[in-house]
């Protein structure tokens, strides 16, 4: 058997996508399964869990769109079976896997316009369900597929070699960080198609309360974040007008992963990065506006969520729609108006238990 995994849509939801893949790889444990991404931290994940035979990369962003189409066709009648993971609700990525054409093409059957992004394209599906969680989700639809019970639900997959953590010494090293420091990471980035980076809470805020967390708590805060994110990390670490808060840069996304791997917790917008601390298992403090906290709390590590679960939310659903507010009175209350108290109690709370 041959199975094609594709997971194009993120590297935070190609994460979310490891606890399906390693009970696939534990039911077929003699097929090929490979993957198809294109975002280089999710072939990093990929390379390294142990589940796949081939990671696939192409960036289909950013390269021609006739050079992206003869990558696809390559692969067609190569595979039995793939599977577009949750959440893909896009027409491009249904035309992927329809052009790439398996005998069964799995994806779930979306709530919201599933005909128009060309969901009927694809022939072996389970009907979204609003209360599950992401990983819950692709390991049902798997479980549906391919045939096996949803037995306990592994945790997500990232694992890191002995290089990667004594890179991350050394930087702890270099900056006089001991095992005995109290650390705090920060990650005030999100993605940034479709209008998201309105999910973002403001950086003065996080700047507030990284000199809080280190006056008061005698903490060492680490900004994180990609390259893309520099100026939002140093305008945070500018604000907070410590010598206890630092920007973290590294080479890749693994080295990110060791040093966030120190910290005692993280607080994070929705993100990538939140996906991993998770992973990590480190305890997250998780800044949620307009998302379903069910789809993507952190999984399997503790947790808080800062919200004001106002009673318009969750407005952001898996669709190609931008992130659209609705409010008459504030535009995007639901983040613009969640304090620096919240937060910071809810990280103190976390780091008591």
């Amino acid at each position: 058997m041959r199975i094609l995994v594709i997971a194009l849509s993120g590297i935070g939801d190609a994460l979310l996508f490891t606890p399906a893949a390693l009970l696939l790889r534990k039911k077929f444990t003699g097929a090929t399964i490979d993957s198809l991404v294109m975002f280089k931290g999710a072939q990093q994940i990929y390379e390294r869990t142990g589940v796949f035979d081939n990671v696939l990369y192409h960036d289909f962003l950013n390269r021609p769109k006739l050079e992206s189409l003869s990558v696809v066709l390559l692969l067609r009648g190569k595979y039995d079976s793939s599977i577009n993971i949750y959440p893909s609700n896009r027409k491009e990525y249904n035309l992927i896997q329809y052009l790439i054409g398996s005998k069964t093409r799995a994806a779930i059957r979306y709530l919201r316009r599933d005909t128009m992004e060309l969901g009927f394209l694809n022939n072996a599906s389970i009907i979204e369900n609003d209360s599950l969680h992401c990983v819950e989700e692709n390991v049902a639809l798997c479980g549906k597929v391919f045939g096996f019970k949803e037995e306990e639900i592994p945790d997500l997959q990232f694992p890191l070699t002995e290089g990667e953590l004594r890179f991350a010494e050394g930087f702890l090293e270099l900056r006089k960080i001991g095992e005995s420091k109290l650390v705090v990471g920060f990650h005030a980035g999100t993605a940034t198609f479709k209008n998201q980076i309105k999910r973002r809470w403001e950086p003065e805020k996080f700047a507030a309360l990284a000199k809080r967390l280190a006056s008061e708590n005698g903490a060492e805060v680490l900004v994180f974040g990609g390259p893309d994110e520099a100026e939002l990390k140093q305008e945070i670490v500018t604000r907070a007008e410590s010598q206890n808060v630092i920007g973290v840069d590294t080479p890749g996304l693994p080295e990110t992963a060791a040093i966030l791997k120190r910290c005692n917790l993280f607080v994070t917008n929705d993100s990538s990065l939140m996906h991993i601390a998770s992973a990590m298992k480190r305890k997250v403090v998780a800044i949620i506006g307009p998302t379903n906290t069910n789809y993507i709390h952190p999984w399997h590590t503790e947790y808080e969520i800062a919200s004001l679960d106002l009673e318009c939310s969750p407005c952001f659903v898996y669709s190609p729609r931008p992130l659209k507010c609705f409010r008459d009175d504030v535009n995007f209350k639901c983040i613009r108006e969640l304090g620096v108290d919240m937060v910071y109690e809810k990280a103190v709370s976390l780091l008591q238990r």
